[in-house]
């Protein structure tokens, strides 16, 4: 009989599905100390090609709606420019492993030239996966207005991020979004 194959087949799946959860946020962990080290290729692999990264809109450099790994990818650049360092707090994961969705705390702090602290942040980050790719992620923020000050901050101390190093088009303030810049201005994210 074919029954305790069954269920060396069943226990392995229960337990591979078990550790799923622990295995992602290992991984985000690794992505995330090798962001806060500069390097932000790692977290944007996690991303599919036709992702869509959704940030509180406002005067500062991340607001809208990045679609796409192109824009992603200026978005984590900016994230790198600024300065920011971040910790993943407690992690929530449910669904297959083809529909994977997240929820994770994240707590996001940025230092000045001589080391004083000049942001910090609580998000709440959601995130839907299709076969261990993000398709979607929400930032949703204690405070937004932190990201606005954060944003006057760096302007003054004259950190640019790459969209903001380009030199802008007569009548353009600098670090206007350019129609091509692959970022589409969506309504405010509940």
């Amino acid at each position: 009989m074919h029954i305790p194959s069954v269920l060396i087949a069943a226990a392995g799946t229960l337990a591979a599905r078990a550790a799923l959860p622990h295995v992602l946020a290992l991984k985000l962990r690794h992505d995330l100390a090798r962001l806060n080290a500069g390097d932000h290729r790692a977290l944007l692999a996690a991303f599919a090609d036709d992702a869509v990264l959704h940030f509180h809109e406002g005067a500062h450099r991340w607001s809208g709606s990045h679609v796409g790994k192109d824009a992603i990818e200026r978005f984590l650049q900016d994230f790198v420019a600024a300065g920011l360092r971040g910790e993943l707090g407690r992690t929530w994961i449910s669904g297959p492993p083809w529909a994977l969705q997240l929820c994770a705390r994240f707590d996001d702090r940025a230092h000045g030239p001589n080391g004083e602290q000049i942001y910090a942040n609580r998000v709440v980050i959601w995130a839907r996966t299709r076969w261990g790719k993000i398709v979607e992620q929400r930032d949703f923020y204690e405070d937004t207005a932190r990201i606005t000050e954060l944003e006057a901050r760096l302007q003054a101390l004259g950190v640019l991020g790459p969209r903001d190093s380009r030199e802008p088009e007569p009548g353009e303030q600098a670090g206007a979004r350019r129609p091509g810049d692959s970022c589409v201005e969506v309504g405010p994210t509940v």
